[in-house]
């Protein structure tokens, strides 16, 4: 009701003062609110390039990026590239079916010059979709299940050699992973298949990504990235580049590309939030993004990779747990809706929208799975285990088929099925 309220008042100021007619106090200074926001998150720019896919991305000067205003960073002296490069293995890929996308959709229009970075712009009814300006590009926080005598299935627990994960079953989220726990992870890879699954409602979001994790579970530090649809976000439904940071498991830190202070871009060629195309379609042609992020070990700070180029970094100072090393691996998808674990539940897709067993050209896939530790190689993860808590809904399948071929990590579904009411 806050949210629609919100949302109500906003649109009727501005339709107010489009029209010449008086406001109160209060609507104009919700005005000037959102007005200070968008100047805060587009800053000045050197050029701008308009996207055929709607976007307009701004050229920002790489000294002036929103970044530099969180608290944190006011004497952060940037790093303009990685004292240690994210490993790449040398393989003859040619032959294989799934094609890399490597190029972006605004880059057709346009290019950024040296010394800047490219930010997709925030319009004004970006922000008047968000529940709050405060809450704007951030994930709603997670919500645990009460165990009781009604949903006795609201922890699962998960086994991963000689160690036991508890995953506890979120209210609001349903994911289908590949899992790994360690000890000194400094960085994790993986080439993920893209589609353009089907979104429901506005309200949901659902994403195809890999998650670095560190801290204790229920207040967890994690650099994530991946591609995700999110209409309220965005403002349509296509498959779009992103990265997300938390410092307390999403209660009131971090947010989706650069909508909050933190992360800082480097790149001239990759933007943050801008869509990707082609993708995936059943049967027919599959492609993928290499995405990776790894962690710097002199500087401290976790660079996120999107093919080969080094896109930019979450400062070390954003960070406690993870400025040594993270914990925790995942790959795979997440579907937020308000309708998950509900009846009626949520037609909201992951990944195709195919379940894991229909496997190559039909199910999403997850391949060339790789962790990097201490000894700063490449590798696939030594103990892994599957998890997908609606697998009537979404479920997950590492395929393995010998020895001799490594392992491929299908997983999605199509949310509400005959099996999943």
């Amino acid at each position: 009701m806050e949210k629609t309220v919100y949302v109500l008042l906003l649109v009727m100021t501005v339709s107010a003062l489009g029209n010449g007619v008086d406001v109160n106090d209060e609507a104009r200074e919700t005005i000037s609110e959102i007005d200070r926001k968008l100047k805060l998150l587009n800053k000045p720019a050197v050029k701008s390039i308009k996207s055929e896919d709607g976007d307009i991305i701004n050229c920002v000067d790489i000294y002036k990026q929103p970044s530099f205003d969180h608290p944190a960073l006011k004497n952060h002296t940037i790093q303009l590239r990685p004292s240690f490069d994210i490993p790449t293995e040398k393989q003859d890929r040619r032959n294989e079916a799934s094609l890399s996308v490597r190029t972006q959709t605004w880059q057709k229009s346009g290019s950024c010059p040296n010394g800047t970075v490219p930010i997709r712009r925030i319009r004004r009814q970006d922000l008047l979709k968000a529940a709050s300006l405060e809450q704007f590009g951030r994930k709603t926080p997670e919500i645990f299940y009460v165990v009781n005598r009604t949903y006795v299935k609201s922890t699962q627990f998960v086994s991963v050699h000689n160690s036991t994960i508890k995953l506890d079953r979120l209210v609001n989220r349903s994911a289908a992973v590949l899992l790994t726990i360690g000890y000194n992870y400094i960085g994790a890879q993986a080439d993920i298949n893209v589609w353009d699954p089907n979104v429901e409602s506005p309200d949901d979001f659902t994403t195809a990504q890999i998650w670095l994790k560190g801290g204790p579970g229920d207040n967890f530090e994690s650099v994530e990235s991946g591609w995700m649809v999110n209409p309220k976000l965005y403002g349509d439904k296509l498959p779009r580049f992103f990265a997300y940071w938390t410092r307390d498991a999403y209660k009131s830190t971090g947010c989706f590309d650069l909508t909050c202070t933190g992360f800082v871009q480097t790149s001239t060629q990759i933007a943050l939030g801008a869509s990707i195309y082609p993708w995936s379609s059943d049967l027919g042609p599959q492609y993928h993004i290499p995405v990776a992020m790894s962690l710097d070990p002199n500087s401290g700070n976790w660079w996120l990779k999107y093919a080969d180029i080094p896109v930019g970094y979450w400062p070390t100072a954003l960070f406690d747990y993870l400025k040594q090393s993270a914990i925790f691996v995942e790959w795979g998808g997440q579907v937020y809706s308000p309708n998950v674990k509900k009846t009626p539940h949520t037609k909201t897709a992951m990944g195709s929208g195919s379940f894991a067993q229909s496997l190559y050209a039909s199910a999403c896939f997850i391949n060339h799975v790789r962790i990097i530790d201490y000894s700063l190689q490449l590798k696939y993860p030594e103990w892994v285990g599957t998890w997908a808590d609606e697998e009537d809904c979404y479920d997950a399948y590492n395929l393995i088929q010998g020895y001799t071929v490594e392992p491929i990590f299908f997983f999605g579904g199509p949310g509400q099925n005959p099996r999943c009411m």
